[in-house]
């Protein structure tokens, strides 16, 4: 097969074409109103989402990370407190924890959710132990039965990694409402991207929301947001600059009220891909794990399992094929967590997540025969491996 054109891993450009006329009244009125950083726009936004979610509280903020860290310090996470995180995660929900001033002890996965395996997590608390992180990866949630159970039997603080899961429910309770609250990050190629980096935290909890609004704003009290006169306000916790910027406020918007629409296209693209890749040899496919509740499915990504995963990665790569290894490192072999003391094998599923999987190509924007041609590849790849006719 010759080389195609090219399939982009994450595009928006159609959908915000799409939507500029929208995204110009957001960005007139914000140009008219002359105050481009936490600002209206990012308090209509924070109660745009409050309602899309069933929040009380959400709280904008620059960025999923910035949320993370704002969020533990907001529930109480003390110098040297031990968090629960699963080691097959990106970086960043482990160094928040460090960054908040607490020591992350990593758990291992369960290999069909790529969540916390609430076994591991019983294995690995000490008395130390104050809170446990889930982490809601690629298109479902994690066990939050299983994981709020333990918490409660060893009374853990519960604080949500829901960077992914805007959009994931858990018997209609939105992702980041199960604990003490939960973050959101609209990095572009999240299911509610902006253009640049961007985040929030959700919670119920009026003393969370409360913290975390004065944290990003260098530890100010009081009403901030698209408050001109505050900047000699006393400062009355140690806080940090994490304000969201009116722009992304703006961009996402306008990007809600196409929310239900871009989600259900993501859901019809990942059927397609599993229709397209089922019986392909050497192939794991992604599944929804059955569970005690009613949850839905968002498909933030399509992430595949293969037994030759890096040379399929640069097959697709030689046919102009975008693709991305999520995660080629488990956190606990991460060097800035060297000092742990962790070693190869200590979490078997995770390490074996790391050599296997392999995101493909999946956003509102991809067409349909781009997909069919990413699906060509892949299983033209694996036959050809296993030595086998399609």
């Amino acid at each position: 097969m010759g080389a195609s054109s090219g399939v982009s891993f994450f595009s928006q450009a159609e959908t915000f074409e799409s939507l500029w006329p929208t995204t110009r009244r957001h960005l007139d009125e914000l140009m008219d109103r002359g105050k481009y950083s936490h600002g209206p726009k990012v308090a209509e936004l924070e109660a745009a989402l409050a309602a899309w979610t069933g929040a009380r509280h959400v709280v904008g903020v620059n960025s999923g990370t910035d949320a993370l860290v704002l969020l533990l310090r907001a529930a109480g996470l003390q110098p040297g407190d031990e968090v629960i995180v699963p080691t097959y995660s990106f970086v960043a929900s482990a160094t928040a924890v460090v960054l908040a001033g607490g020591r992350p002890v990593f758990a291992d996965i369960d290999p069909l959710s790529y969540s916390i395996d609430p076994a591991s997590a019983e294995a690995v608390r000490t008395e130390r132990t104050c809170m446990i992180m889930p982490v809601h990866l690629f298109h479902q949630l994690a066990d939050l039965r299983a994981l709020l159970d333990f918490a409660d039997r060893h009374r853990l603080t519960v604080v949500e990694d829901s960077a992914e899961a805007f959009g994931m429910r858990w018997d209609g309770v939105h992702a980041g409402l199960h604990g003490t609250g939960g973050v959101l990050s609209f990095f572009p190629t999240k299911t509610l991207g902006a253009i640049g980096d961007a985040g929030a935290v959700l919670t119920d909890d009026p003393a969370i929301a409360d913290a975390v609004a004065a944290m990003r704003h260098h530890g100010r009290t009081g009403r901030t947001v698209d408050d001109f006169p505050t900047i000699n306000r006393p400062t009355e916790l140690l806080g940090t600059n994490s304000k969201m910027d009116d722009i992304q406020a703006a961009v996402l918007l306008a990007k809600l009220t196409r929310a239900d629409q871009c989600i259900a296209r993501r859901a019809e693209l990942a059927a397609r891909y599993t229709e397209r890749l089922s019986g392909t040899p050497g192939l794991t496919l992604p599944t929804v794990v059955p569970r005690e509740a009613a949850t839905n499915p968002v498909w933030y990504v399509y992430l595949i399992e293969s037994d030759h995963r890096d040379e399929l990665a640069a097959h697709l790569a030689r046919h102009g094929v975008q693709t991305e290894t999520y995660y080629p490192t488990p956190l606990h072999l991460q060097p800035c967590f060297a000092q742990l003391g962790h070693r190869r094998g200590e979490f078997p599923q995770a390490e074996a997540a790391c050599e296997r999987a392999l995101a493909l190509p999946l956003y509102p924007d991809l067409a349909d025969h781009d997909l069919d041609l990413v699906s060509d590849l892949v299983r033209g790849f694996q036959h050809g491996k296993h030595g086998t006719h399609r």
